[in-house]
């Protein structure tokens, strides 16, 4: 059924009044501050992003909803009931008419705000939102002469919304759910086949293995369209997965001389990072040339199977021995020294023919593995992106209203 064709049968008829916002509703700002998180607070405090933060105290106990002032404005929209807090930049929208749905106009919002908020600015985005924006909103009133056949419709169309957005919630978590549970089915197999019993291999330090090798400072402002492949170490727990054959980056040309590389076959590891899992992630470089590494990066150069040392390094057993070797201050920061003596196994040393042989049966194996996990990680958000659509192209059919010429302020 066409939009038009289902809201002249929901209408029935009859009329739609434009009204604005600041008509209808109680518009304001809170008073706290991002200081004034509690992370054992019991009350909600609404800031200026959708992660919703904890108060030991609150200002308002009502309906409403929450936008922010500035930052996300037209994306992020929070309904709520009960007491909670507000951040001194995000805005609270009190219903105060009794022929508005609260539901209703979050959803109407949801479809139509950004769209406005645009018409109000300069440029493609809206930096920050002012009180008499707000209150100048149009909103449409259903059959505003009958209170309770209004609402009546609106609690149609909220019921109709809630349901998509339900199932859309609903299939975020299951996937999300899901793909939990594939990868550490993995990561529970890789260290498994990583889990060698004795005499199958000699247990060596790295620092025995191979020898590593600092990279040299660069900066994003040295990034280019057009340059030398370059791997920044922060993009090794963003970008990378365990071995990679192209860099996402690159540099000035001019900078050649100043800049240290990896080889084909070296481990790109970084030296600092937020968590302990951070530090010390591996990339393996298996380009045909070599490769611009940060000052923030180590190349491992060695001559095993550069997936193999990939895999080791991001084994549980691996990453609870780094740990010990990580400095704990502002930044968390690599002991190379110290980490050099982490062992990983090396099958059949005595034989390198045998040895790299080894490796590579268990490289095909977990790439097998690790190809799946990423295709399935790649593949849940565009599902989950796909049903976010699906309620927002139903959202936006079910409050197309006709637009009428008179807005009553």
């Amino acid at each position: 059924m066409s939009s038009v064709n289902f809201m002249e049968k929901l209408l029935d008829g009859v009329a739609v009044e434009w009204v604005t916002l600041g008509s209808v509703a109680d518009i304001g700002t809170g008073s706290s501050n991002r200081q004034d998180e509690s992370e054992n607070g019991i009350y909600p405090f609404y800031v200026r992003s959708k992660k919703i933060l904890k108060s030991d105290i609150f200002e308002f106990n009502e309906v409403a909803i929450i936008i922010p002032g500035e930052g996300g404005i037209g994306d992020i929209f929070h309904y709520v009931e009960g007491k909670y807090a507000l951040h001194q930049r995000a805005y609270r929208i009190h219903v105060k008419s009794d022929v508005v749905s609260t539901k209703f106009l979050f959803h109407f919002m949801s479809s139509r705000f950004k769209q406005y908020i645009l018409t109000k600015s300069v440029g493609a985005t809206a930096s920050s939102i002012r009180k008499p924006m707000l209150e100048e909103f149009q909103i449409p009133i259903p059959c505003p002469g009958t209170p309770d056949k209004s609402l009546e419709i609106q609690a149609e169309i909220v019921r109709i919304l809630d349901a998509f957005s339900e199932l859309t919630t609903e299939v975020k978590a299951e996937l999300t759910a899901e793909l939990t549970t594939r990868k550490k089915q993995y990561e529970h197999y890789r260290d498994e086949l990583m889990s060698f019993k004795d005499g199958e291999v000699e247990w060596r330090a790295l620092g025995e293995i191979g020898e590593f090798i600092r990279g040299k400072r660069f900066t994003k402002a040295d990034f280019v369209e057009d340059g030398i492949s370059a791997i920044h170490y922060g993009e090794i727990y963003t970008r990378y997965g365990a071995f990679t054959t192209q860099a996402f980056s690159q540099v000035r040309n001019d900078m050649a001389g100043s800049l240290r590389y990896a080889e084909p076959g070296d481990v790109v590891i970084t030296d600092v990072g937020e968590t302990v899992e951070d530090v010390g992630k591996a990339v393996a470089w298996l380009g045909e040339e070599k490769v611009a590494i940060h000052d923030h990066c180590y190349a491992f150069r060695h001559s095993m199977d550069p997936r193999f040392v990939s895999y080791c390094m991001n084994t549980s057993s691996f990453v609870a021995d780094k740990a010990k070797y990580i400095a704990r201050t502002k930044v968390n920061t690599l002991l190379i020294n110290g980490f050099s003596k982490i062992k990983i196994p090396v099958p059949y040393p005595a034989d390198p023919e045998r040895s790299l042989a080894e490796q590579v049966r268990i490289v095909s194996i977990l790439d097998r593995f690790d190809a799946l996990t990423n295709s399935l990680a790649e593949l849940f958000p565009r599902e989950i992106g796909l049903h976010q659509k699906h309620y927002e192209h139903y959202r936006d059919l079910l409050l197309n209203f006709p637009r009428l010429e008179k807005v009553v302020a």
